[in-house]
Order: C-alpha cells, then sequence, then structure tokens
C-alpha cells in the first residue's frame, strides 16, 4: 500500500503564470509519474488556478491550494510546507512556475535526497550554469551568494537558489512557523536554518534559463530584503527545534 512518506510532493507557488502553469505541471508528471504537484496560487487575477484545476482536477496527483491575504513567495512555500508536514510526504520540492526550473532535474534532486536531507539545485556548483541571462544580471547573482557566504558562512555555492528538495525530516526540524522572509530571500533563510539543525545539505547542478513568459517578480523592496536578510539572521538568536531541545534536556 502507497503512503505518502513514499511520495514526492512538488510545490509550484504561482501568481500570473496562465500561460505556464497548463505545460509545467504536464511536464512534471512527465518527468515524475508517481509524483504529487501542490499548486500554491497567490489569487492570480490572469486565472492561474481555474485553469490549472479545469485541466488537472481528474488527476490523483494534482492539488491546489488557493491562497488569500497578504501575498508573499515565503508564505507561499511555509503554506505548502505546512500542507506536506501535515500529510507526511516523504519529500518536497520547490521550483518556480516559469520553467526557469527545468522539470529534467527532479529526478536528480529526488535521487540526492535518498541520502541528504536538503538538496539545492545549483547554478555555481560543478556542471551548472545559467542561459539567457544580461551580464549585469550573473554579476549581481555572483555578488550576492559571495555576499551571504561571507556574511551568514554558509557552505554551500547557491543558496539563493530555489530550485531544491527537502526530506520529511528536514522540514519538521527547521520550525516554519517561525521564518520571516516573505520574498526571494526565503531561500536564503531556509538555507540558514537548515545549517543551524545541523542538517545535511548537498548541491546538484542545474542549468538555469530565464523565465519563457510573464513577468519577473523581482522588484526594489525584494532587492532590500535580500540585503538585510544576511544579518538579522547573523545577529538573531538560533532557533532550537523542538525536538532536538527535548532531546538535550534527555526527555
Amino acid at each position: 500500500m502507497t503512503t505518502c512518506t513514499d511520495i514526492t510532493l512538488v510545490i509550484v507557488p504561482t501568481y500570473n503564470e496562465r500561460d505556464n502553469v497548463l505545460p509545467l505541471i504536464s511536464a512534471i508528471f512527465t518527468v515524475l509519474p508517481a509524483a504529487h504537484v501542490l499548486l500554491v496560487d497567490d489569487s492570480s487575477p490572469d486565472g492561474t488556478a481555474d485553469l490549472a484545476e479545469e485541466h488537472f482536477s481528474n488527476h490523483p496527483g494534482f492539488c491546489l491550494l488557493r491562497r488569500t491575504g497578504a501575498r508573499g513567495l515565503g508564505r507561499s512555500y511555509v503554506d505548502g510546507y505546512q500542507y506536506a508536514v501535515a500529510q507526511g510526504y516523504g519529500s518536497v520540492i520547490q521550483m518556480d512556475a516559469d520553467f526557469s526550473h527545468d522539470p529534467v532535474y527532479l529526478p536528480a534532486l529526488v535521487e540526492a535526497a535518498e541520502t541528504a536531507d536538503v538538496v539545492i539545485g545549483s547554478r555555481y556548483c560543478k556542471g551548472g550554469g545559467v542561459r539567457n541571462w544580461p551580464i549585469s544580471r550573473w554579476i549581481l547573482s555572483q555578488f550576492a551568494n559571495g555576499y551571504i557566504r561571507t556574511i551568514m558562512g554558509l557552505p554551500v555555492h547557491d543558496a539563493t537558489s530555489g530550485y531544491r528538495c527537502y526530506s520529511l525530516r528536514a522540514l519538521q526540524r527547521l520550525v516554519l512557523s517561525s521564518i520571516v522572509s516573505e520574498g526571494y530571500s526565503f531561500t536564503v533563510e531556509m538555507t540558514w536554518r537548515a545549517r543551524q539543525a545541523q542538517l545535511r545539505m548537498v548541491e546538484t547542478p542545474i542549468i538555469f534559463t530565464d523565465r519563457r513568459h510573464g513577468q519577473s517578480k523581482m522588484s526594489s523592496h525584494v532587492i532590500l530584503e535580500s540585503m538585510i536578510l544576511p544579518w538579522r539572521m547573523r545577529l538573531s538568536r538560533p532557533v532550537v527545534p523542538y525536538r532536538t531541545l527535548r532531546e538535550r534536556l534527555h526527555l
């Protein structure tokens, strides 16, 4: 009998991704036929969620979470991860909806997660790279990762990558309710917390390609949050996972 612990959940947050959502979900099910896909839609005005539900509502692996209230990439992921933990999925992948994260790398993430708690789809480890980027964006990304590594001391090449896989054990230890980031710095905070929780992190190479359709969600607010977060995390008190605290007290 198959249980959720035997299944990988792929979380895809969406906001106005009508042009991408159907081919992306189809591609995910093609490379990971046994996976489940959770679409976390932030009340897209363009009807992204309605379109996906219309086409995939009868697919046993399709799930839809319609968010209301304050928008934010980090909030969408936290809601998705809390759903995954409640359902007991064995491994959970996060990826963008715009095809910048090629579904072809999904099996490699799942395979690497068999021996690691956190698997980062990395643009900057051996074999990784970017495609269709202007040089200015590449320089900014390299600077951001160097800035983050220097301040936070993270032992990874691509802390800002949003293409990654977590084990159920990792999500249970990361104290999701304490996450403070709302934008793209969410991935950096999750990496920092994974290191604080002494989880095993590895990187597997990906080629990142600029989005096919739609507009980027990057803004000045997102950039500012990304610059401030490393210092905020570095100077904050560590969040101790509940189970680790009990272990330390021998309870």
